[in-house]
This record gives structure tokens, sequence and C-alpha cells, in this order.
């Protein structure tokens, strides 16, 4: 038999019923199990990337999400507390190769609504942008 080749790669599909290790599992108090929160994800939406919001030392999303009239200072780090606790999930909408910030999309997670804000002159991002949280939201069973 030969070895596969170095760029060769396999993908074996799981069932949907897949148990998680149990160093990602934890229980409530009646030891019911419960998945841990979900970290941001990113999603290439083609001509456009979708990833979490960021102020930090290298990217700062903040004077984009002013121009879309978000100005509390705190946005950034109150989204990624919703993201812990699965309630909403919010994706800066980017120009893949300068990572600048040209829109917000948010799924809500209790309701499955898809919400899109977009800089002035960045409209035409929104049908994409809508379009790719739908699929992430169907493939979780949200909406």
């Amino acid at each position: 038999m030969r070895p596969l080749a170095p760029s060769t790669a396999i993908f074996i599909p799981l069932p949907l019923t897949t148990v998680k290790p149990p160093a990602q599992r934890r229980y409530d108090s009646n030891l019911r199990e419960t998945l841990l929160p979900m970290d941001p994800v990113e999603i290439n939406a083609g001509a456009w990337y979708l990833r979490a919001l960021r102020a930090d030392e290298r990217m700062d999303d903040r004077p984009a999400l002013a121009e879309i009239g978000i100005a509390d200072p705190d946005y950034v780090a109150q989204s990624d507390r919703r993201w812990s606790d699965d309630s909403r999930y919010t994706w800066a909408v980017c120009e893949p190769t300068t990572g600048e910030m040209l829109a917000e999309v948010a799924l809500d997670v209790t309701t499955g609504a898809i919400a899109l804000r977009a800089r002035p002159g960045h409209e035409d991002v929104a049908d994409t942008a809508t379009q790719a949280v739908g699929r992430f939201a169907g493939a979780l069973g949200i909406g």
C-alpha cells in the first residue's frame, strides 16, 4: 500500500449526535449535559470576510462602529459576552485583504433574527453577509 501524498486531506463526516469529549462538557445541578458557550466563528462569505468584533492593539473596530451609530466604547466587550452566553452572535463584515470593517451583522440566537448595519457606501455587503449568517444559523438549527 502506498502512503498518502503529503497534501492529501481525508474528511470523515461525523454523525450529528457526536458526543463532545469530557473536557468540553459541563453539567448543571441535575447532571444534565449542556454544551459549552460558542466561541466566535469566522465565516468566509465570498467577497467578504466575517469575523468577531475587535478592539485591541492590532485592530480596532470602534471607529467603524461609530460610523454606523454605535458609540458605546464597551460594545465590543458586550458582543464578546453575548457570544459567551449564547444570546447574540455578532460579526464584523470585512474587506478580506485589509480587514477593514464595512458592516456589522448580528444573529439573535433565541429568535433567529438577523440584523445588518453597514457603513455609508458599503450597503452592498448586506445580501451576502445576511445569507452567510442565515446558512450558519440553519446549520445550528437556529430560527
